[in-house]
């Protein structure tokens, strides 16, 4: 597998390098990560997954190109990606903060504030994007369209919902779920959110500080939707700090009603969970279902 990507790198860099050490990187759940190394100073970021995930590989590495073309916040330079016999994986640029733990300075958070609200204002004429890719392992569906209320309802909560039915989750949430879904046009009647280009999975695990306070962002979900929806998501696992969202909203204000739309947003990411690891998410997305129906009937 080393000397396939170490040929891979070469090709794409066009600069000689032949992998002689590799560290393993913890912390994902998902896939394995090593930091690679020559035997001069070069060095790369690793991801390797089941050879059937080369697809997943192959989407990430096009959301970074679409984030690295804004020019707004950083994000990993992405370098190749490919496959053995059995093996899939995804090389990048290491940065500074790959397999060590760092503070997140409020600095660093204020500036992440800024770019991210520049970079919600890049936007698409569509919602969706030009391709599927996946939040943590489970497909994501980016068909494009003009109506957003539509997207989210087909593609986001209801996808997720008909992945929690054939899993055979709790009948009485589904059917709660049906008449949510039947009424979510009510959450968009004075609100137009337009195409903005989203990280799409940004919590507090996929952004961290370089130095000095450079903030950056990794392990994207690409599309383009309603900016809250990223928003929506730093809150919901533990949240970001104060600064951050001071910058944000001076940057880029966010609109009434934002604090009943992140629980629509945020439901899709709960129920993810659910379909991820379990019944330890099903009382989470009982609650907010019931919180946005208070809102609806």
């Amino acid at each position: 597998m080393w000397q396939a990507i170490s040929e891979q790198i070469v090709n794409a860099t066009g600069e000689t390098f032949s992998i002689v050490d590799w560290q393993v990187i913890g912390g994902g759940c998902i896939n394995s990560a090593f930091i690679v190394s020559d035997s001069g100073e070069r060095r790369y970021f690793v991801k390797t997954n089941l050879l059937s995930k080369v697809g997943m590989f192959e989407a990430e590495f096009d959301g970074l190109v679409e984030i690295a073309n804004s020019n707004t916040v950083r994000a990993p330079k992405p370098i190749c990606v490919g496959a053995t016999k059995s093996t899939a994986f995804l090389v990048m640029e290491l940065l500074l903060v790959h397999g060590v733990r760092v503070a997140n300075p409020n600095a660093g958070l204020a500036r992440l504030g800024t770019a991210l609200a520049a970079m919600h204002r890049v936007e698409s004429g569509l919602f969706g994007w030009y391709r599927d890719n996946t939040i943590g392992s489970t497909p994501q569906i980016n068909r494009q369209g003009k109506d957003w209320a539509a997207f989210w309802c087909e593609h986001r909560l209801g996808f997720q919902f008909q992945l929690a039915s054939q899993q055979g989750h709790c009948a009485s949430l589904l059917s709660r779920v049906e008449l949510l879904l039947a009424k979510i046009d009510v959450f968009f009647q004075s609100y137009q959110p337009r195409p903005s280009l989203l990280h799409g999975d940004l919590w507090s695990g996929n952004y961290a500080i370089e130095a000095p306070n450079t903030p950056v962002i990794f392990d994207p979900a690409v599309y383009y939707g309603d900016r809250e929806a990223d928003i929506a998501m730093t809150e919901l696992f533990g949240g970001f700090s104060q600064d951050f969202y001071c910058a944000y909203k001076e940057a880029y204000p966010l609109d009434d009603g934002y604090d009943v739309r992140k629980i629509l947003y945020n439901l899709y990411h709960v129920i993810n969970h659910l379909n991820l690891f379990g019944e330890s998410y099903l009382g989470q997305a009982k609650r907010m279902t019931e919180q946005l129906l208070s809102e609806v009937l």
